[in-house]
């Protein structure tokens, strides 16, 4: 029996401590994969979704960037959507980003995710403002208050994602070509 009550509890907290730590590893162990099977899924809704004439798509290999092909109903390409991610007031914001590249136009844009400041910034997800990217050219300037119409309050991150759609559509488009895409 211990007579020093500070070694007592330090061996109190220590075990503590262990068994916090082992409760924590073994509920992010369980809990991962529905993380990561969700995220696939909410991706996969979301490239259906920017490519409305899509009902399945293929990945394109040995691209910079996750680039899908949207397939019809009878195989053939109706254009492909791809992930792009940039900074914005709080920190990064991924989207999912449609593309007609027979026609050059935008066919969507998803959030995919965010940190931005809920009902401010967080209004970047709402279909007011992603709709609006819908049939633009890919060689449009994607400025705010000219031809882009911000999210009222959240200026900073409505600019922030036509200026992602600015910087990588043109990478996008390359990359789409270059990978045999539109054959």
């Amino acid at each position: 029996m211990m007579k020093n009550p500070i070694a007592r509890l330090i061996i109190v907290l220590a075990l503590i401590s262990i068994g916090s730590g082992l409760f924590l590893a073994l509920t992010y162990t369980y809990t991962i994969p529905h993380i990561e099977a969700n995220a696939a899924r909410d991706q996969e809704v979301a490239i259906l979704e920017t490519l409305p004439d899509a009902v399945s798509f293929e990945e394109l290999k040995n691209t910079e960037f996750p680039i899908y092909v949207g397939l019809d109903s009878s195989g053939n390409e109706v254009g492909f959507a791809y992930v792009a991610e940039g900074g914005g007031f709080q920190g990064m914001i991924g989207l999912m980003v449609g593309v007609d590249p027979e026609q050059e136009i935008i066919t969507g844009v998803k959030i995919l995710s965010h940190s931005e400041t809920p009902g401010l910034g967080a209004r970047i997800t709402e279909a007011v403002f992603l709709d609006q990217f819908a049939q633009k050219s890919i060689s449009d300037n994607f400025i705010v208050k000219e031809d882009i119409d911000g999210v009222t309050g959240a200026t900073f991150s409505s600019k922030s994602v036509s200026a992602i759609l600015e910087q990588t559509l043109p990478k996008a488009v390359e990359q789409y070509r270059e990978s045999g895409g539109g054959k």
